[in-house]
């Protein structure tokens, strides 16, 4: 380091007029900058001529000086750049599976009561309003939490949102379970955790890049729906098991592609990735995807019951 770059003494601070505004609120006037003139001086000439006790360091503009809050787009990119912190990354997954375990947890002990509580299953299997009413209130409350972004990130709206929505989509699986065998449940629910786990250690070590597949899902969901509409007319008319087990094993294969699909959305290392401010709308997609691999993997096990 040369003398000259070296900062200045103590006592060569004290002295220095920007101290003096800082104490006193009065600081020495600079002289005024030299006028222009198209045969003087040009600008750099005239930046560097002020410089002084007075004036602060001259600073050259850069592209990358820094982001204009005039321009809102770029202030967006910006702020979303500092995102990718990897500690807030790494809160935001944590608080993605709390909430999540949450969900699982309640659904989990919905569905054990409407299987292994006898008088509750009957009531459930008696009265199919109720599960109408929760569909409707699932749909309902999923296409607001979807749509409207700011209602979804808005304390504590969001989690009221997100509490109704679990106990919808949890009463409508308990009673789409005490339909079928408690062995057929309860392996459901073991090949659903496994599927879950492995999908969601291979997507976090995986290069492969599931955020690029966001047209392939939809042409996937699509067809599925379509599938779906045909096997509920066909076995209207006669029951055909593998029929049903054909579809149901589409379905599990579908949305354990948009499980893999929100995962990496949800870690953030590649194309596409989610806001730490939407760790609703992330517990909420994964919370659906693993509830409806648990579900078709459960129609595969009973139709090959029967």
């Amino acid at each position: 380091m040369h003398k000259a770059d070296a900062p200045p003494a103590y006592e060569d601070a004290l002295n220095s007029p920007r101290y003096a505004q800082q104490q006193y609120g009065y600081v020495e006037p600079p002289p005024p900058p030299p006028p222009y003139s198209p045969d003087g001086p040009g600008y750099w000439d005239q930046a560097s001529a002020r410089t002084g006790p007075g004036y602060p360091p001259a600073i050259i503009p850069t592209l990358s000086a820094g982001v204009l809050t005039s321009y809102p787009g770029d202030m967006e990119a910006f702020l979303g750049a500092q995102w990718h912190n990897t500690w807030i990354r790494h809160a935001f997954i944590r608080k993605v599976y709390l909430i999540l375990a949450a969900q699982l947890s309640v659904t989990i002990a919905i569905v054990g009561t409407f299987t292994f509580v006898d008088p509750v299953r009957l009531f459930v299997i008696n009265n199919p309003a109720i599960y109408w009413a929760s569909f409707g209130v699932y749909v309902v409350v999923y296409c607001i939490v979807i749509c409207f972004k700011e209602t979804r990130r808005r304390y504590p709206w969001n989690l009221l949102l997100l509490s109704i929505f679990t106990l919808a989509l949890s009463y409508m699986t308990g009673t789409i379970a005490s339909y079928y065998d408690t062995k057929a449940v309860f392996l459901a629910i073991g090949i659903t955790a496994v599927v879950c786990v492995a999908v969601t250690i291979f997507s976090f070590q995986t290069k492969v890049d599931f955020t690029s597949c966001g047209g392939l899902l939809c042409i996937l969901s699509v067809s599925l729906m379509i599938v779906g509409i045909v096997t509920a007319v066909v076995l209207c008319f006669k029951y055909i098991p593998w029929v049903h087990m054909l579809y149901a094993a589409i379905g599990a294969i579908v949305y354990t592609l948009f499980l893999a699909y929100n995962t990496q959305l949800l870690i953030g290392n590649k194309e596409l990735a989610l806001s730490p401010e939407e760790y609703i709308y992330g517990a909420l997609c994964l919370y659906t995807d693993i509830v409806q691999i648990f579900l078709f993997i459960l129609q595969i096990g009973g139709a090959a019951t029967e």
